[in-house]
């Protein structure tokens, strides 16, 4: 009597055999569900990653800027121009960030001196006002801008670079008083460039005085260093490439 009660019919065998084909596809298709999670989770997480490194360079390709780093690059004549777009720029960065570090690196023949003294008053105030300026020069530093880079806390050169000083040089046309008026200025602000050298070098009056009327006096980079004209030398070669 109970054998005939375990038996089945085909009928109910057959449901049962679909029942666990439901279930079997059921569980595949959430196990393909779990999957397809991961891997979209996956995806995610790696755009996000892809996302975050390209903001992150984003970001250090903005700070790599001189702008972001406080460096002005004066390029071109010492002129009225010139020079008021370098101030412009330098109160710009003591407003935002008072008593940051600057650095104005030159790259000039020189050009107008009483320009040129412009702006080397007003990187002295900038000094005084607790900013730390540092000058540097790159292929020449001329004239006006050989005293510009005087100007900083820190003065330095290019290994490859020139400095080069000569005396003040005016046109001066007209009357024999006017001529002499204007003759009696270029001495006084002679005298004034001679301040600034002798302050900031080991050089006197009458070295700087002996050399300049030779009309110019081209300073290299190890020269430099050793008068005291600036305190150090960038982009030297390492030394086993000398070698």
């Amino acid at each position: 009597m109970s054998e005939e009660k375990e038996k089945k019919s085909p009928e109910e065998t057959a449901a049962e055999l679909k029942l666990k084909e439901a279930e079997t596809r059921k569980t595949e298709a959430e196990a393909r569900k779990t999957e397809a999670e991961a891997t979209k989770a996956e995806m995610d997480a790696n755009l996000s990653a892809m996302e975050l490194e390209k903001a992150r360079r984003s970001f250090l390709r903005e700070k790599s800027h001189d702008e972001e780093n406080r460096l002005y690059r004066f390029s071109g004549s010492v002129s009225e121009a010139s020079v008021k777009k370098c101030m412009v720029k330098l109160t710009e960065w003591s407003r935002l960030e008072p008593k940051c570090d600057i650095e104005i690196v030159f790259s000039s023949p020189g050009g107008s001196i009483i320009d040129g003294f412009e702006l080397f008053d007003f990187v002295q105030e900038l000094r005084t006002k607790g900013h730390k300026i540092t000058t540097g020069s790159l292929g020449m530093a001329a004239s006006m801008a050989g005293i510009l880079l005087q100007a900083g806390d820190v003065r330095w050169i290019g290994h490859q670079s020139w400095m080069m000083i000569h005396r003040a040089a005016f046109g001066a046309i007209g009357k024999t008083y006017e001529v002499e008026d204007e003759v009696k200025l270029v001495k006084r602000i002679e005298d004034r460039i001679l301040d600034i050298f002798t302050s900031r070098s080991k050089l006197t009056r009458q070295k700087l005085r002996r050399n300049w009327d030779r009309k110019d006096w081209w300073i290299d980079a190890d020269e430099c260093v050793k008068v005291g004209l600036v305190d150090e030398i960038r982009g030297m070669m390492p030394e086993h490439e000398k070698e």
